[in-house]
């Protein structure tokens, strides 16, 4: 998807009638290009024709629409949220140093919002509902204007009911003031995200009358005669009766599958194919970013490697991967250089491994580049689950297709708790010793006493940093994986003050009952805002106590990632925590009023994994 030149060919978005009549005989691409934008559609974009796309949107002044429109995939017709009557919603750009003024009109007959998503704004401008305004009105007009503190890539979304998953969301990209540290000669956007005929609502009444209601990659019969074949009768026995003991699933990876969803590319299906063109030898950046509700994404390009120049948006010194895993929210900026004179195929595997979204990257307009084969699926292990081997601090190895150790008594361990340190809201008074090191890199960390009640299906009994490993279904891989652990700001970071004290949140849930939380509390039944005072130094640390993957987004201010890189710790902010993970972001509070902070996997924070965080101007209102 590239952001800066027109295409001659580009046809006028069309009535819903004709749209539907032309899907039907035109078939699923043409009808699906009427919703695309002109920058997802252009050939070929140059690094030097910033601003010169004539639908490209920038600007001190910014109109947009938020509509409804029908849209047809697969056969399969649902309804659409736009913005100006596209998904992805039209490029903004602007420049670093600008102030905008972007007026959004809703013809919804809901209320709705726009949220520029890791952009540092005034609170009442952040776009949230119910946290920072009242969102907008149908038939009404609000009027969002700040200042553009900073660079790099960025996108922007509804922050109401399940908009965002039915096609509320664009890319944002704001040009620094000085030279980029990088050089490129083609910009292309590769928007990532997902889309259903299934509403919001009625997936989520789905997965609250049976959490694994999409997932048809469960375990079966010929799986478990391989798996006796590998193991032996008994310990394949216990380990499947281990995981019905605990009513969970080894194959659950993912909430939403790609069996209600189609995995989309800059707003096209695999079949659609979106091509970005290079002559050989040139450099190209690619602009990835998560905008699906629910999928993390695998992405590679198979026969070339990816210089990582940008995390959110923020400079990092650059590594050099094969393939990174990023979740939903986050974005990644690469450098790759094509030297042959052939397709290349740009392939975003989903992490549970159930459908995949395409492009191509070619010399010439109508080459494919090949699909790679399908990975198996991955298994959740009792690494997973926070279990420690015989009770020794360390998780279990694997011995079988759980990663259990079947001569381990962790099994048994799921719901007991040692006496270890306080977490949740109860430690965030705790004041830290300026020498004490961070809680990244250190062993794992005994789970302290349990007051999450109903509201958590299990507890991690040991917790680590897993910012060194890629994660489940890559940790076998042969090539070059990003981890959290490779990040480096560019440039040092100004405070280098030790926190003051510390924050520790649970990550807690419980699948059966399709309930995710903070701390065993949903949003509805949580106590008053997170309080943190304006200027402190802050650390928050997250330990997941679920056994999923969960990105959380903290808006209004940068987390540093407390990832070992000592003054280079890369500012992101959106941080994705694997399941029994402890990690650790630091904050520094420098914009007033409430923010939203919530898990960015959207029926996740529409079940209740959400909080306010407060910054007040003295400790007295922090306390109040």
């Amino acid at each position: 998807m590239q952001p800066k030149r027109n295409i001659e060919s580009e046809t006028d978005l069309i009535s819903r009638r004709v749209l539907l009549r032309r899907a039907r005989g035109l078939g699923l691409l043409a009808a699906m290009q009427q919703l695309l934008p002109a920058c997802a559609i252009t050939p070929r974009v140059s690094a030097t024709q910033a601003g010169t796309h004539s639908k490209m949107l920038s600007g001190e002044l910014i109109d947009l629409v938020i509509s409804e429109r029908s849209f047809t995939l697969n056969g399969k017709t649902g309804t659409a949220m736009t913005i100006n009557g596209t998904i992805p919603g039209p490029l903004i750009r602007l420049k670093e140093g600008q102030d905008v003024t972007l007026r959004v009109t809703n013809q919804l007959e809901e209320i709705s919002s726009i949220h520029w998503h890791g952009i540092l704004l005034p609170s009442h401008m952040d776009g949230v509902p119910g946290v920072s305004f009242g969102g907008i009105q149908p038939g009404t007009t609000f009027t969002y204007h700040f200042p553009i503190k900073q660079s790099g890539t960025y996108w922007y979304h509804s922050h109401s009911g399940g908009q965002e998953l039915q096609g509320m969301y664009a890319p944002m990209v704001l040009d620094p003031i000085e030279p980029e540290p990088f050089q490129y000669d083609l910009d292309y956007i590769v928007m990532l995200s997902e889309w259903s005929a299934e509403s919001p609502e009625v997936m989520f009444d789905n997965l609250k009358k049976f959490s694994g209601y999409y997932n048809f990659q469960k375990r079966d019969a010929g799986e478990f005669v391989s798996d006796v074949g590998k193991w032996g009768l008994w310990q394949t026995l216990r380990n499947y009766l281990m995981w019905e003991q605990m009513r969970m699933d080894p194959t659950d990876f993912a909430d939403v599958t790609g069996s209600t969803v189609t995995f989309l590319m800059n707003g096209l299906p695999p079949a659609g194919n979106w091509t970005g063109l290079f002559r050989p030898g040139e450099r190209v950046r690619l602009r990835f970013i998560n905008a699906a509700a629910m999928t993390f994404y695998d992405v590679r390009i198979p026969g070339l490697t990816m210089t990582v120049v940008q995390a959110d948006g923020q400079n990092v010194q650059p590594v050099t991967v094969e393939e990174f895993r990023f979740g939903p929210a986050e974005t990644y900026d690469v450098i790759i250089q094509p030297s042959e004179d052939r397709a290349y195929t740009i392939f975003a595997e989903t992490m549970d491994r159930s459908g995949h979204s395409r492009g191509t990257l070619a010399p010439r307009s109508g080459m494919r580049g090949e699909i790679p084969e399908r990975r198996p699926r991955p298994l959740r292990t009792m690494e997973d689950m926070g279990m420690a081997g015989r009770g020794n601090g360390h998780a279990s190895h694997a011995v079988d297709g759980s990663g259990m150790d079947p001569h381990s008594e962790a099994m048994g361990h799921s719901m007991t708790h040692g006496e270890g340190m306080k977490h949740g809201l109860q430690g965030d008074i705790q004041h830290l010793s300026p020498s004490r090191s961070p809680i990244s890199g250190a062993a794992s960390v005994k789970h302290g006493p349990d007051h999450h009640g109903t509201g958590n299906q299990t507890v991690a009994e040991y917790s680590r940093n897993l910012m060194g490993e890629p994660g489940r279904g890559l940790k076998e891989s042969s090539r070059r994986v990003l981890l959290y652990a490779d990040l480096k700001s560019l440039v040092s970071y100004l405070d280098q003050r030790a926190p003051e004290r510390a924050i520790e949140l649970h990550l807690t849930g419980h699948m059966q009952r399709y309930m995710w939380s903070f701390d065993g509390k949903k949003y509805s039944d949580a106590p008053e805002p997170i309080r943190v005072r304006y200027g402190e130094r802050l650390r928050l640390t997250f330990v997941n106590d679920t056994m999923m993957e969960h990105p959380l987004h903290l808006h209004g201010m940068w987390m540093h990632l407390e990832n070992g890189s000592g003054a280079y710790l890369p500012r992101k902010h959106t941080v994705v925590v694997k399941p029994a993970e402890r990690l650790s972001v630091v904050i520094n509070p420098d914009e007033y009023g409430p923010w939203a902070f919530h898990c960015h996997l959207l029926l996740h924070m529409e079940a209740g994994m959400f909080r306010v965080v407060e910054v007040s101007h003295n400790e007295h209102e922090m306390r109040r």
